[in-house]
């Protein structure tokens, strides 16, 4: 009896191929942007928490308030200093601790001008070595910045290419930075996100030079001692600096942060962002599904003969109801399907991207075939909701009557 009924309504929707398509038109809308939302969020997720995993579990980071999407990003006077990182590095539990800066400066080289991030990093081995493992820097080629290298730099893997400047930059060659010539004595492996992979490292005591910021520094990283509870080290850190720099507890003008706190901070940040496009994708959605209404209103009116000849023949109530709830219900169902594959299509086009022009393996779409199944019987059952008014008018439709309509 299903497949009677289905055959009738597969034939009515090719009868009817226009306005078929243009009631799948908004769920397939609606559907495909909530999916590939979905997928593209937890995508980004899980970038992030990967490149955050990077930097270990006993790691605080400390920058100036406000900073927490701008991490190192030069901020003026009320930035964190040099004498900061000296009250963070004497306070009790803190192994090491390591400062850096960076801002867009002009970089000229082979005649090309660009305007890219240069980072101001330090020259001590253990304080490179901190940074290096804070920003998962490992020099592929050359040599890292090392004591008594006054206007010398190392740049990121994409100088590598030609076509960024015009001309591949290779160790030994000399770039402009501000109008400032360094050598340029390595080369990173590759990172994984442009911004960085086009960044240039040079000697912080020339970076002050430069930029005239002698002292200034965009975050500090402080590594804490084995067998020390990195809350507590979080704690003490905090209250040795607002002693430092004058500033009531709650008044803070630094913000100290962990790997962990920080993943949590984006990925609620990325919920907000999702909720809204979702919640603007719904609404396409609740569009399709008047036109589905819409639509079966339609169908009921141009049909009413038949409803009545159906009924003449025998046909129930609920026969002629299952009959228009199918036939919306298949609208869901063919809307969800399409949109669904339009997608995963979608959000694996923006990972091919990635994998392309970003970095390998640094954003990874992972579909959840459960979720997608969810969704196509939620399609389903939506254009039934949607249909139900029509269906019912048809149901209840008197035999003599809709025999009479002309």
């Amino acid at each position: 009896m299903i497949f009677d009924y289905l055959s009738l309504v597969w034939r009515q929707m090719l009868a009817r191929k226009r306005r078929s398509w243009l009631t799948l038109l908004g769920i397939v809308i609606g559907i495909s942007a909530i999916i590939s939302l979905m997928l593209i969020g937890g995508g980004l997720e899980n970038a992030i928490n990967e490149q955050l995993n990077t930097l270990g579990s006993d790691l605080l980071i400390i920058a100036p308030k406000g900073s927490a999407l701008t991490l190192g990003l030069s901020t003026g006077s009320d930035g964190i200093t040099i004498d900061d990182q000296d009250v963070i590095e004497s306070v009790r539990g803190i192994k090491k601790t390591a400062g850096l800066i960076y801002t867009s400066a002009r970089v000229e080289f082979n005649d090309e001008v660009r305007y890219q991030f240069v980072s101001g990093n330090p020259d001590d081995p253990e304080e490179r070595t901190l940074v290096g493992e804070g920003q998962n820097l490992i020099i592929g080629e050359g040599r890292a910045i090392s004591k008594g290298d006054n206007y010398k730099a190392v740049v990121g893997i994409d100088y590598t290419n030609e076509n960024l400047l015009g001309r591949a930059v290779e160790v030994g060659d000399k770039i402009l930075v501000q109008e400032q010539e360094f050598k340029v004595i390595g080369i990173w492996q590759r990172i994984g996100n442009s911004a960085d992979d086009r960044s240039i490292a040079i000697p912080l005591d020339t970076y002050w030079e430069v930029f005239d910021n002698d002292g200034e520094l965009g975050l500090v990283f402080a590594e804490v001692e084995s067998g020390i509870d990195i809350d507590v080290a979080e704690e003490r850190v905090s209250e040795e600096l607002r002693n430092f720099r004058g500033v009531e507890e709650g008044k803070e003008d630094f913000t100290i942060q962990t790997p962990s706190q920080m993943a949590e901070s984006f990925a609620a940040i990325l919920g907000i962002v999702a909720a809204v496009l979702v919640g603007i994708a719904m609404i396409s959605l609740l569009v399709g599904g008047i036109g589905i209404m819409n639509t079966m209103f339609t169908a009921v009116l141009q049909r009413t003969r038949e409803i009545g000849l159906l009924k003449a023949l025998g046909a129930k109530r609920q026969q002629i109801l299952m009959l228009f709830l199918l036939e919306s219900s298949v609208y869901g169902l063919v809307g969800g399907a399409i949109g669904v594959f339009i997608g995963v299509l979608f959000a694996k086009a923006v990972e091919w991207l990635f994998w392309n022009f970003v970095g390998p393996n640094l954003f990874i779409v992972q579909v959840d075939y459960t979720l997608l199944i969810v969704v196509l019987l939620g399609s389903a059952i939506f254009g039934g909701i949607c249909g139900y008014i029509p269906a019912r008018r048809a149901a209840k439709a008197d035999a003599v009557n809709s025999l009479r309509y002309e």
